[in-house]
């Protein structure tokens, strides 16, 4: 496996092997068993796989977690390797934003996602799917991959990436990946590291609520409102402050009618410090 921090690298490497298909899947690192399973994903549809690893602050608010975001590049680089990953592209901000000072990016240039982006989590994460977009973009131009896998956990990103591809013209291929999951049925996430004993126990509320709605919408139930609606109080009486809980359409991210019937249940809550992100797809 090979380990790159420089784009004049990995592109000298790309280089030598334009005649196989490039699998790319991007990541930030402090990586577990769901982002593995993105790697196997990509390597049933591609003959190398670049991976990414890289902390993007402009996908960060001055309040968020940029600062202590975990980064473990030697034990990030062990997993992959164990999973027969090809390449790890893991460069400095300076690389990503040549414009950056040491302290500011100043990224003039940025892409503007469509409006699906301002709702959900963008409503309370103002400007962080623009950060989503352009480093993704960035990678795409740097990596130039045929196929790129991203995982269903983060739903509206996933929706955000297909919509960047669609009307800027990229060729690639956009495979999504299974959520992985605890055997609580907690959803994997690097920020669950945050997370004490106790709370990683109780995480398990969230995606329990998901299913309730899923349970629900199958037995015929429409009432989506107050669907929400008590869900988001089970999970207030349970300690949890509540970003959202929606029920949308599969494909747009819509608000769904009587007559929907492919749904995606998403949700955002902070348990302690920690906020986690779920969603739960419905077909009936």
């Amino acid at each position: 496996m090979q380990l790159f921090h420089t784009l004049r690298e990995l592109r000298a490497f790309l280089a030598t092997h334009r005649d196989q298909r490039v699998g790319f899947v991007p990541t930030m690192g402090n990586l577990h068993a769901g982002h593995c399973q993105l790697v196997t994903l990509a390597k049933n549809h591609a003959d190398l796989v670049v991976v990414s690893i890289f902390v993007n602050p402009l996908q960060f608010g001055a309040n968020e977690d940029f600062g202590s975001y975990p980064r473990t590049l030697q034990s990030d680089c062990e997993k992959l390797q164990a999973v027969g990953a090809d390449v790890v592209f893991a460069p400095p901000v300076e690389e990503m934003y040549p414009d950056f000072d040491g302290q500011s990016l100043h990224q003039e240039m940025v892409i503007q996602p469509p409006p699906l982006a301002d709702d959900l989590c963008g409503a309370s994460r103002l400007g962080h799917f623009a950060g989503v977009a352009t480093v993704v973009a960035k990678l795409f131009h740097m990596v130039q991959p045929q196929v790129a896998v991203f995982g269903k956990k983060d739903y509206q990103q996933l929706m955000v990436i297909r919509a960047l591809v669609r009307q800027l013209n990229f060729d690639i291929e956009i495979i999504a990946g299974e959520t992985a999951r605890e055997s609580s049925g907690l959803a994997m996430s690097s920020r669950n590291g945050y997370l004490t004993v106790a709370e990683k126990t109780q995480a398990a509320q969230l995606n329990q609520q998901l299913q309730s709605i899923k349970q629900a919408l199958l037995s015929g139930r429409r009432d989506y409102a107050t669907l929400r609606e008590q869900a988001c109080l089970m999970l207030s009486q349970q300690g949890w402050q509540v970003d959202y809980v929606e029920i949308r359409r599969q494909q747009s991210l819509t608000l769904p009618d009587a007559q929907t019937s492919d749904w995606v249940i998403v949700a955002a809550a902070r348990l302690g410090k920690t906020r986690l992100i779920d969603n739960c797809e419905v077909s009936a």
